[in-house]
């Protein structure tokens, strides 16, 4: 994918004061307290607003959701639906991979939409399905937003009607790929308008032969814009790496939630049983702690993202695959109990703290082995890293009388190898 070229590009506003929005959305950006556009923002809106489609590279942390919403909410108000309008014909239509990133979406398009009359729905897995079916035939939805393997499943039963699309959001489109929705998604995009009859804004972190082929077929004469990993987290979050060795990084993480002060949490781990270890260890030692990893059902989730939110959980155990999507303003701290996989899904961890412009402190603990991944990591983000050994005070022992007892359960010990980069046979990922 190409740059933008900056010659081509109009001078971006400084201030969404700037846009000329219509008055119920800038009423709604006022009160979330949005002032100055975020690069992805001021990028992509001069171009959007006017209708033009879009090819943007960003990962989630960067406003790239306000981006597409407010530009598509400022259609939806600019141009209101003339006519006799019916159930289940949504004029906004937002695909994301996980149900997470939808239901995030969907509590942002609401926020954005709260003094405009507009009726967000979302479709996910794991919600009843008859509920869901239930408020497609009985309410007018406006917005739709919609993980693609549910949205197949109401397409099917044709209580959904895609034909009076105006905007389709594609967002994390290659994720969306590499979980295997791609003939899910082609079916939705040929349901809606052809794209002379729809504006299309296609989002992806990262752009593959096939991804970009892709972001071509389905939209017309689109403008690019590329965001890049260095500028996403280099000003907003600090990041810390501490060598350690793998009996340390319990106590360690003991001693920063406690003696730090870290309020707001998310700790990564690689596989579902190290979160799940990790978890038991946490709650032993009085830490308020839940987990998040693909064993919980998505109505636990749900409940524990809003207890996280409201600070009733101090510390959010996680899968990178459960993480997705997981969008939490005020995540002050992430820490990767063990360092990922691949350098995107160090990019997507940290990318937790320090959202749009907030400041935020990233912690990685590698021992000897998981260190030798530091270098791509470094050459991918673009920064060198500020790799130390943990202070003294860090390392005091853990409390007395559970020290013992949860000795031989440490996430990575024994009977469970976590050194850093590994696939398996198959070339997949496990987790």
């Amino acid at each position: 994918m190409q740059e933008l070229s900056t010659d081509d590009a109009p001078e971006a506003p400084t201030s969404f004061d700037e846009y000329d929005l219509h008055p119920s959305l800038a009423k709604a950006i006022d009160k979330l307290g949005f002032t100055q556009p975020t690069p992805i923002q001021a990028q992509t809106l001069p171009y959007t607003l006017s209708g033009a489609d879009i090819i943007g590279q960003a990962q989630t942390g960067t406003g790239k959701t306000a981006a597409f919403l407010i530009s598509s909410l400022q259609q939806m108000l600019k141009d209101p639906f003339e006519g006799e309008r019916y159930n289940g014909e949504p004029r906004l239509l937002i695909l994301a991979p996980t149900r997470e990133l939808v239901m995030q979406i969907s509590a942002d398009a609401t926020s954005l939409s709260e003094f405009a009359d507009f009726n967000v729905l979302t479709l996910i897995g794991g919600v009843d399905y008859d509920k869901q079916k239930n408020v497609l035939r009985r309410e007018v939805v406006d917005i739709l937003v919609a993980t693609p393997g549910r949205l197949i499943d109401f397409l099917r039963s044709k209580d959904l009607d895609l034909r009076e699309v105006e905007v389709l959001v594609l967002d994390e489109a290659d994720r969306m790929l590499d979980m295997g929705f791609i003939n899910d998604v082609r079916r939705i995009v040929q349901a809606t308008p052809d794209k002379p009859f729809r504006q299309t804004l296609f989002f992806s972190a990262t752009f593959t032969e096939e991804t970009n082929r892709l972001a071509y077929d389905w939209t017309l004469y689109p403008h690019e814009v590329r965001i890049e990993s260095a500028q996403l987290t280099a000003d907003t979050v600090e990041q810390i790496t501490y060598l350690v060795t793998e009996e340390q990084k319990l106590t360690l993480l003991y001693n920063l939630l406690i003696r730090e002060d870290w309020s707001k949490v998310i700790v990564f781990a690689n596989r579902r049983d190290e979160t799940r270890a990790l978890f038991e260890l946490l709650e032993q030692l009085g830490i308020p702690a839940a987990i998040m990893s693909g064993e919980i059902d998505q109505r636990k989730r749900i409940k524990t993202i809003e207890r996280f939110k409201s600070g009733d959980i101090q510390v959010l155990v996680a899968t990178d695959v459960a993480g997705r999507g997981l969008h939490v303003d005020d995540v002050s701290q992430v820490v990767n109990y063990a360092l990922p996989e691949t350098p995107d899904d160090y990019v997507h961890r940290i990318g937790r703290t320090g959202r749009a412009g907030q400041s935020g402190t990233s912690v990685s603990f590698a021992t000897e082995e998981e260190a030798f991944a530091i270098p791509d990591l470094e050459a991918h983000l673009g920064v060198k890293f500020s790799c130390k050994h943990p202070g003294q005070e860090l390392l005091e022992p853990l409390p007395e009388g559970i020290a013992s007892a949860i000795k031989v359960r440490r996430p990575g010990g024994h009977g469970s190898r976590n050194n850093g980069p590994r696939r398996s046979n198959n070339g997949r990922h496990r987790r």
